[in-house]
């Protein structure tokens, strides 16, 4: 079982489907399913009653959620890989390992 390495608040390009080619940034990212909803791609549309949620009701646009194997992380402005990093730092006076996300085309860390 592979560890999903993108988090909330990343920019994102799908990589396949309807949507190929498109960026976006990530909303939610569902660690149990795999899957991820990306602002602006994926779009479906829901009909719903009038309720107190939907006062007016009718025909409401949403993201729905994308497979993450169809997304790759983008770093300046370019598709990569990520990859993770161990490196010890001193936490509380004493030296930990520290998991860091690295962009694999560039070796830079990310964040």
């Amino acid at each position: 079982m592979a560890n999903i390495k993108i988090k909330t608040g990343d920019t994102v390009q799908v990589i396949t489907g309807k949507d190929k080619g498109k960026q976006g940034k990530i909303l939610s990212v569902d660690k149990k399913n795999k899957r991820v909803v990306v602002e602006g791609l994926n779009m479906m549309t829901k009909h719903a009653k009038p309720s107190s949620k939907y006062q007016q009701g009718g025909i409401i646009h949403q993201e729905a959620a994308i497979d993450v194997s169809n997304v790759m992380y983008v770093h300046k402005g370019k598709p990569t890989k990520i990859g993770i990093q161990l490196t010890q730092e001193e936490r509380d006076g004493k030296m930990k390992n520290v998991r860091k996300r690295v962009a694999k085309t560039t070796g830079e860390v990310i964040e």
